[in-house]
């Protein structure tokens, strides 16, 4: 039997990976994890395929980057399809490979959405080791940006905690890494991360106080979320429907139940075309904001429909 050599892998097959995986993240963000999980699965076996190609050594490091980058999306898909347990498989497998690419901008943004994993599952401690670690990475990247993102999100987890000094320190921290990452050029993960997510971040942290420390939170979270919402276009649906969710319960915990089932139905005709638990989940916050309320019918009523839009979900 005659043995086959390895294939010969070049500057384009690595660019056709890489497309391909761009692409695959558009639509990630348009219609949820669940419309390329399988997608993704096929791509698998074709990046390992590569990997066991003969190329230059400089071309090795930026596929096992590229690789790295495909189990981190693939990691992000099963996470936001509720499958917690195979996105930290990717996500520990996309840090093994980003290490050897040598790309700590990478390894940024995969502790990030590590991270994200676990503030979703309320593990604060554990989102916080992620991003500290992300924040190194980020600092030896010279990636601002990247800083400003990690900053913002554990603001968050130190929201969980009811951390109000280190929610504070780290939003006024945020904006200034932002600004000064509005000179930097160069191509990176952190590029989807504007003003408007940064608004988003704001009112997403004061929402969880106004949850946990102080309703009053709400006055500074209302604002930040509408801006949010109303900046969010047709290639961001689930952050637009995720944020919105956020908005409904600001409303719910101030006591404007009309306001509330105004924003919270919208966002839940929005989620009926996303592929995504995670829209099902941030309706159990709502939820919980809204049944201290139940005497009024607009409560009721949106309570109905929260039901069944997680039991068809």
């Amino acid at each position: 039997m005659i043995e086959r050599l390895p294939m010969r892998v070049g500057q384009a097959d690595i660019d056709r990976l890489e497309g391909v995986i761009a692409a695959l993240r558009a639509r990630d963000y348009r219609e949820g994890g669940g419309s390329c999980r399988e997608l993704l699965r096929v791509l698998e076996p074709y990046g390992a395929a590569l990997r066991r190609g003969m190329m230059s050594e400089p071309l090795a490091r930026r596929l096992a980057g590229v690789v790295a980058d495909l189990h981190n999306l693939k990691g992000w898909t099963e996470f936001d399809s509720g499958r917690p347990l195979r996105a930290e498989w990717h996500f520990r497998r996309a840090l093994e490979l980003a290490g050897q690419s040598g790309n700590e901008d990478l390894v940024a943004n995969i502790r990030y959405r590590l991270g994200r994993m676990y503030l979703h599952h309320r593990s604060p401690a554990e989102a916080l080791e992620q991003f500290g670690h992300g924040q190194l990475a980020a600092r030896r990247a010279g990636r601002p940006l990247s800083q400003a993102i990690l900053s913002a999100n554990e603001a968050w987890a130190y929201a969980l905690l009811g951390d109000v000094r280190q929610v504070l320190d780290k939003l006024s921290l945020a904006p200034e890494q932002f600004a000064s990452s509005q000179e930097d050029t160069v191509p990176s993960w952190s590029a989807f991360f504007t003003a408007n997510d940064l608004a988003a971040m704001v009112g997403t942290v004061r929402t969880e106080l106004a949850r946990i420390v102080d309703v009053r939170h709400s006055r500074e979270a209302i604002p930040a979320l509408t801006e949010a919402v109303d900046g969010y276009g047709p290639d961001m649906v689930r952050s637009r429907s995720l944020t919105m969710i956020w908005l409904a319960v600001d409303h719910a915990l101030e006591g404007d139940l009309d306001q509330a089932a105004e924003v919270g139905l919208a966002a839940m005709e929005i989620a009926y075309g996303i592929r995504s638990a995670r829209t099902r989940d941030r309706l159990r916050p709502l939820s919980e904001s809204v049944r201290k309320r139940v005497s009024d019918i607009n409560a009721r009523d949106l309570l109905d429909r929260i039901a069944t839009f997680r039991a068809a979900a």
